[in-house]
C-alpha cells in the first residue's frame, strides 16, 4: 500500500484514482482521494472517495451494495496519481455498467487494450518469482498449494450456483475469477499454456471414442 505522507495532492487536497479490476484488468472508474478517504479505504479495505459535487466523503457500494474490495494501492512516479487495484461485487458505474470505461483493459504485455491470456498467464507468473507487496496472487503463492487448491474449490462452486441462477453477468465474472486461479496452479505446479493447448488440441479423438466408451 501507499505511504499517505509521501503522497502529492492538488490545491484541494486531492488526487486522481483510477480503478481496475486486478482479475480482468478491466480499467473501472476514475474518481479522487483525499487523505481521509485513502485512510479509510486502507482501513476497510473497500474504496472510499471524495464527491466533488457533493462535497463529501462516499464508501463506493454503502447503498448499492456494489463494494470494491481493495487488492492494492499503488502510486505513479510522481506521486501524484493513484492505480487502485480491486475485487468488485458489482458495476462500478452508476449506469449499471461494469465500467465507465467500456471494454478498457490493462494489457501486460502490449501497448493495446487487447486481453491475452499469455499477458495475464506471464503476469502471474511474475507475482511468483518477483514477489510484490499487497499482492493477492503473491499472497496465494507464499500460502502454497492447499490455499490455491481451496480457493479453486470455493470459486468452482460459486460458478455453479451463478450458472444455476441463470445469471448471465454473475457467471462470467464467477467464470474469469476460476480461470484466475486455475493460471497459479498451473504455475505452482509447473504446467504451461501450451501444455494446456496440446491436451485439448488431441481431445477430438478422445471425446469420439474413449470418452463415450467410459460413458457407456
Amino acid at each position: 500500500m501507499v505511504k499517505i505522507e509521501e503522497l502529492k495532492f492538488d490545491e484541494k487536497g486531492l488526487i486522481p484514482a483510477i480503478v481496475y479490476d486486478h482479475l480482468t484488468k478491466r480499467v473501472l472508474t476514475l474518481a479522487y482521494m483525499n487523505k481521509e478517504s485513502i485512510e479509510i479505504s486502507m482501513e476497510k479495505k473497500l474504496t472510499c472517495f471524495f464527491s466533488r459535487s457533493r462535497n463529501e466523503l462516499w464508501l463506493k457500494g454503502e447503498t448499492s451494495g456494489n463494494y470494491q474490495h481493495i487488492v492494492s494501492i499503488t502510486a505513479d512516479c510522481d506521486k501524484d496519481a493513484l492505480l487502485v487495484a480491486v475485487d468488485p461485487e458489482g458495476p462500478a458505474c452508476h449506469k449499471g455498467t461494469t465500467s465507465c470505461f467500456n471494454d478498457l483493459v490493462f494489457s501486460a504485455d502490449t501497448d493495446d487494450s487487447e486481453f491475452s491470456y499469455e499477458g495475464l498467464y506471464n503476469l502471474i507468473k511474475g507475482r511468483k518469482t518477483e514477489k510484490k507487496e499487497g499482492s493477492y496472487t503473491t499472497y496465494l503463492f507464499e500460502k502454497g498449494l492447499d490455499k490455491i487448491l481451496k480457493k479453486i474449490g470455493e470459486e468452482s462452486t460459486e460458478v455453479i450456483i451463478a450458472a444455476k441462477a441463470q445469471d448471465k453477468r454473475e457467471t462470467v465474472y464467477e467464470i474469469a475469477d476460476l480461470c484466475y486461479h486455475v493460471m497459479v496452479l498451473m504455475i505452482e505446479a509447473g504446467i504451461s499454456l501450451e501444455d494446456i493447448k496440446s491436451e485439448l488440441a488431441s481431445r477430438h479423438v478422445i471425446d469420439k471414442k474413449i470418452k463415450q466408451e467410459k460413458m457407456t
